[in-house]
């Protein structure tokens, strides 16, 4: 495996096990926060992003996280498996609020310089809904653009532990 598409609700621990991914398949890791967001958390213009997320996804190998579902048809096609990190929404709730407690004084390495770590009614709403709305999407989005694309949908720490001891055998 070359191109690995990691997504799931903010919390569910896409940026760590892509990170994780990226280390033990000496793979570039790519988050996608860092090419959207601009300093003071400004958004590029959808054109801009798509431009950059389709140089990207056209790259020979990588681990990428983030959701993005405006431009799940320019990265579906490339992914040679996507893996969806999808535990309970409460324990995503609780890793937004933690994950927020710890990098209070230092910024997330996931997130670009400039935009540091919050968490807002729109994002707790965001979580609370990504299983109704964004999970549904994203599956919609695989059977358009990538039908024969592996999913392995991750719902628990022993989901990503069992995944992880594969791709340390496997790869």
């Amino acid at each position: 495996m070359r191109r690995i598409l990691v997504v799931g609700s903010s919390g569910a621990g896409k940026s760590t096990l892509a990170g994780e991914l990226a280390r033990r398949l000496d793979l570039p890791l790519i988050h996608l926060d860092r090419h959207y967001w601009r300093p003071g958390w400004v958004a590029p213009t959808g054109a801009e992003f798509r431009a950059e997320v389709a140089a990207l996804a056209a790259r020979p190998a990588w681990v990428m996280d983030g959701n993005y579902a405006s431009t799940l048809d320019l990265r579906l096609p490339h992914a040679e498996l996507l893996v969806l990190c999808d535990p309970h929404r409460l324990r995503c709730l609780a890793r937004v609020a933690r994950r927020r407690w710890a990098h209070r004084a230092e910024p997330r390495p996931d997130l670009p310089e400039g935009c540091p770590d919050r968490v807002d009614l729109d994002l707790l709403r965001y979580v609370w809904r990504y299983p109704r709305r964004s999970r549904p999407r994203v599956l919609a989005a695989v059977a358009a653009y990538a039908p024969n694309l592996p999913v392995r949908r991750l719902r628990g720490r022993r989901d990503v532990a069992r995944f992880l001891d594969g791709v340390s055998k496997r790869y």
